[in-house]
């Protein structure tokens, strides 16, 4: 038998009980998109609006240059999120409202941040619970360039995946 009790599991995540209404997590670090992320994504998407890797085309665009496809934008500032809030989430239950108020640029740094909004027990689910946040990506300049609200189903504490089970 294995002593464990110089043993730690690096522990991501939240369970149900942690989240509280109003509390705001930060998502760090940053991410710099360059342009080889935008141009793998734009393709690997099938994505063939020009404005997202021709140069020249962008350059007569009211952007003059490249855009950042928008749904990198949003990968990205969900995935900042994911070791905070739903790295223990059972399911992704929905999204709504998913506003993209400024344009993104090759060379731009993206941070994020999740707000509570709403959380309660489920009602078909014995020891599960739903939560919803707000989360937002922002740019290096402050300026809010992706909003989203996204609903999880999150477990109990003693109920999650990777939850060591009292042996029977």
């Amino acid at each position: 038998m294995i002593n464990n009790s110089k043993r730690f599991r690096e522990n991501f995540g939240r369970y149900f009980e942690d989240f509280e209404a109003g509390h705001i997590y930060e998502h760090r670090p940053g991410r710099t998109i360059n342009e080889t992320d935008n141009t793998w994504f734009t393709l690997l998407t099938m994505n063939t609006h020009p404005l997202h890797f021709d140069k020249e085309y962008a350059k007569k665009s009211e952007f003059g240059k490249i855009l950042v496809n928008s749904t990198l934008t949003l990968s990205i500032v969900v995935g900042m999120s994911v070791s905070e809030v739903s790295q223990k989430a059972i399911a992704n239950l929905g999204w709504k409202e998913i506003k993209l108020p400024n344009p993104v640029f090759v060379g731009d740094t993206l941070y994020s941040e999740s707000l509570v909004i709403s959380k309660r027990a489920s009602k078909s689910r014995k020891h599960q619970g739903i939560v919803s946040i707000e989360t937002s990506g922002i740019n290096q300049n402050g300026k809010t360039v992706c909003k989203f609200e996204r609903t999880m189903l999150i477990p109990f504490k003693g109920f999650g995946v990777d939850d060591e089970k009292p042996s029977t």
